[in-house]
């Protein structure tokens, strides 16, 4: 069976791929280019705050100039990532010599946040207003309950003892590529969508909203405007309140969307509604390779092919139903075992051996805490 492959980009991926005038309008919004300053190399940082007052072109050769000989290959990975993103425009002088300028957009909106200061177009609202707001804890148990509750609907929704109302617009995501729908058939994961599972949290989180964000000129949204609104979210503080009265209409049904996803809180008071974002918002503009926040659990399977996950989690376990027969489950284990029927049905549900089982024998990473990826310690396999 072919192996099915899924990139999760990060949001500077998804920048990088749009459109010159829209990533120009992008650029528009000073917090953009402060997310996009954050996302950079720090080779790359350094030429954007040395070139950001400089108003003409630089040579080529002359930025070469600029690092050691031994900085070579970073020099170039910098320039190539500035180029993608349009903050470097590159040209050719009179002399055919290749130049770089900073976008005079991203220039201006750069300067006017480092000199004026940033202000977030709203603020987040007093005590007096908003009362028994969750602490940090638990809104990062609501954010994991939200995202596991998402996932297990996927896979098992029988298990889910609330069920979410995932709105259209997420649904179209999962009809595209991870849930499949025929006639009189309950929704089926897809190869794409077992592997999905497979993936950490992080990366699941990125190929959702890059999804959600490719679908969205199809509902009559511009997809700058919604990056745009995602990223200025990124600087809200965790566990603050604000209003949605000061959202639009359209920032209005993205934020009641993330919150299916648990990266906000929306909560109801007498005077009005506020959301409050969690730590998965805040982060959606670092990159991917942020691992600061990781925990660690532990799955053991034996040299007779038993597996004992810890874990209370249903989500869990119905991932570990996946690829092996599950015994029973404990307030805080799960106990099963890898058999050749329960490989036969993984195979037939394209996940490959490659992709989970051998990854599960030689000790490499699998996600069974949806929030956090995990480590596992194997006993004795070859």
């Amino acid at each position: 069976m072919p192996e099915v492959r899924i990139i999760a980009k990060n949001f500077m991926d998804m920048v990088a791929s749009m459109p010159a005038m829209k990533l120009d309008k992008l650029y528009e919004n000073g917090f953009i280019c402060e997310a996009i300053l954050r996302s950079l190399p720090p080779l790359a940082k350094k030429y954007v705050i040395q070139m950001l007052h400089i108003d003409v072109p630089v040579a080529a050769k002359l930025l070469e100039e600029w690092v050691l000989p031994g900085g070579v290959s970073k020099h170039r990975v910098a320039i190539d990532r500035l180029v993608q993103l349009r903050v470097f425009l590159e040209a050719v002088d009179r002399k055919n010599e290749k130049t770089y300028k900073v976008n005079p957009t991203f220039q201006r909106s750069l300067q006017k946040l480092l000199v004026q200061g940033g202000t977030l177009p709203r603020e987040s609202m007093p005590s007096n207003i908003t009362v028994r707001l969750p602490t940090l804890e638990n809104l990062e148990a609501y954010a994991l309950e939200q995202w596991e509750c998402f996932l297990l609907q996927l896979i098992s929704p029988s298990q889910v003892e609330k069920p979410l109302n995932i709105s259209s617009s997420l649904m179209k995501v999962f009809q595209r590529r991870i849930l499949s729908y025929r006639d009189k058939e309950a929704p089926k994961l897809t190869e794409s969508g077992f592997q999905f599972l497979l993936m950490d949290t992080n990366a699941q989180l990125w190929y959702i909203i890059r999804e959600y964000i490719s679908n969205s000129e199809d509902r009559g949204v511009d997809a700058a405007d919604l990056i745009s609104f995602m990223l200025e979210l990124s600087f809200h503080d965790i566990g603050e309140a604000y209003s949605v009265d000061t959202l639009t209409s359209f920032q209005r049904t993205i934020i009641n969307d993330l919150a299916d996803l648990g990266l906000v809180k929306i909560q109801q008071g007498r005077k009005g509604s506020w959301f409050i974002p969690t730590k998965l918002a805040t982060n959606l503009s670092m990159s991917l390779a942020d691992s600061s926040s990781r925990k660690q659990g532990f799955v053991v399977v034996e040299t007779n092919f038993r597996v004992y996950a810890y874990s209370t989690s249903k989500l869990h376990c119905e991932i570990l139903r996946l690829f092996s027969r599950v015994e029973y489950q404990l307030p805080n284990l799960i106990v099963g075992a890898i058999t050749k029927e329960s490989l036969y049905s993984a195979f037939e549900n394209g996940i490959t051996a490659e992709q989970s089982i051998l990854d599960i024998i030689r000790g490499s990473s699998l996600n069974l805490n949806p929030f956090y990826p995990q480590t596992f310690h194997l006993n004795d396999l070859h």
